[in-house]
């Protein structure tokens, strides 16, 4: 399985790439949303990963043009240190699959992973 993990605070992406590979994802790591947009048109991936706020283009960007012009319905986690309720009801509404607060846990990110590749397999 293959995932996109856009995120531009280093040592997060660094250490949840790492987790994943450890379980057995292949990761592609981003810093900047404009660089992960470019990889998703090109690349086929099993799942999206992305922190919202982000140089380049925010993950809401990235989820909005995944699911209006590319018509994709791979699924997509959000992730946010932002705690207001408005940006999570937003990031639904865009189309977000799942929506996770930081600090992330990995095992709790690990479950709502699989519980969204399950569905699809």
């Amino acid at each position: 399985m293959r995932i996109i993990l856009a995120e531009d605070n280093d040592i997060l992406r660094k250490s949840l790439s790492f987790f994943l590979e450890s379980k057995g994802f292949s990761v592609d790591q981003f810093s900047d949303g404009k660089d992960a947009l470019d990889a998703i048109e090109n690349t086929d991936y099993n799942l999206i990963l992305t922190d919202i706020n982000m140089p380049g283009i925010s993950g809401m960007e990235i989820t909005q043009y995944v699911r209006e012009t590319l018509q994709s319905d791979i699924p997509i986690i959000i992730l946010t240190s932002s705690g207001v309720e408005q940006t999570e009801l937003d990031s639904f509404d865009l189309g977000a699959n799942e929506f996770i607060a930081k600090p992330v846990s990995p095992a709790v990110l690990l479950v709502r992973i699989n519980k969204l590749l399950n569905k699809r397999v």
